[in-house]
């Protein structure tokens, strides 16, 4: 099955990669790790005013009321392009965690919000930097306080302990979660498009022995590998998204997680071996898609956890005719 985006998501796409193109993501970003949100948090007023956090809050909260689908195309250029910030708790998790209409409402309308949800996310992600915070304890959504901070191997992503407090009207918890790990697969896949696109142009210019290192055939096969395991990713990301709201919407996401880790690892991995030494080095702009994927590969339930959901769905025969 092939599925293609109607024309006012191609335009959505168009729109959000304009503004992330025209934006100095990487030096927000790089500033971000370092505790000064100032520049990050302003280019959140900007993809606010896109409707990135609105997508999946209902209508009746001032949100769009879309689609998943909506949510894997600007999940995927936020993780082309190394953008900071609690965007999957924010826009995928808490607008179908919530059941508070005011605090669906201000999401909504760019108040960057977090959440941890024990065991698969013990910790708040920029819980320091999100205005509202909760926490997901014995399965019931507790408002939080952030604690403590807690390191990252992305700098850029800034953990924090949470300290829970009452309960707060919430919704289908389940849901929440697999519709979080549908937006981090597409966040880790648009990161390992970005490295085998940084990955090409590299080996384009970079000349050894008279001629640009990317004409070798080794080069060529390990490229062409991270391509192909990329292309698989997609219609994974497509399918998860649109059965949203069926029974097999659980095994669906984890497939297109797994999928995505292992396609954007891969891409990570040859990415830093075609860039030789340099690749190693902090100041190249290409290590925030390297930790991004690092990180993310783990975020929101590892690749065992999620293969283990896919088996159990398989074994119990969920989605069989």
């Amino acid at each position: 099955m092939k599925f293609v985006p109607t024309a006012e998501q191609a335009d959505f796409a168009r729109t959000l990669d304009a503004v992330l193109s025209a934006t100095d993501v990487v030096s927000a970003t790089r500033a971000w790790a370092e505790g000064d949100t100032a520049a990050g948090l302003d280019l959140w007023g900007k993809l606010a005013e896109q409707g990135v956090p609105a997508l999946l809050v209902p209508e009746d909260a001032d949100g769009m009321g879309a689609t998943p689908v909506e949510l894997v195309i600007a999940m995927v250029a936020l993780g082309r392009h190394a953008v900071p910030g609690p965007w999957v708790e924010s826009a995928a998790y808490l607008p179908r965690a919530l059941g508070d209409t005011a605090a669906l409402g201000a999401i909504a309308e760019g108040t960057p919000a977090t959440v941890a949800v024990a065991p698969q996310v013990p910790y708040a992600l920029d819980g320091e930097v999100a205005e509202q915070v909760y926490a997901v304890v014995d399965g019931v959504l507790r408002s939080a306080t952030a604690t403590s901070s807690v390191t990252s191997v992305d700098a850029a992503r800034r953990l924090a302990t949470v300290e829970a407090g009452d309960a707060v009207a919430s919704a289908d918890l389940d849901r929440a979660f697999d519709t979080a790990v549908l937006a981090t697969a597409a966040q880790v896949y648009g990161a390992g498009e970005r490295l085998l696109e940084e990955a090409v142009a590299y080996v384009k210019q970079r000349r050894q022995f008279g001629r640009e290192i990317g004409s070798y055939q080794a080069i060529k096969h390990q490229l062409a590998d991270v391509r192909i395991a990329l292309d698989f990713v997609r219609p994974l990301l497509d399918g998860a998204a649109l059965a949203d709201g069926t029974a097999t919407f659980s095994r669906d996401v984890s497939a297109a997680k797994v999928a995505a880790n292992e396609a954007a690892y891969l891409a990570s991995r040859v990415a830093l071996q075609v860039h030789g030494a340099i690749g190693y080095t902090a100041e190249l702009d290409l290590s925030l898609w390297i930790l991004k994927v690092r990180a993310l590969v783990g975020a929101w339930g590892t690749t065992t956890f999620h293969r283990a959901r896919v088996l159990e769905a398989l074994v119990a025969g969920e989605g069989a005719a």
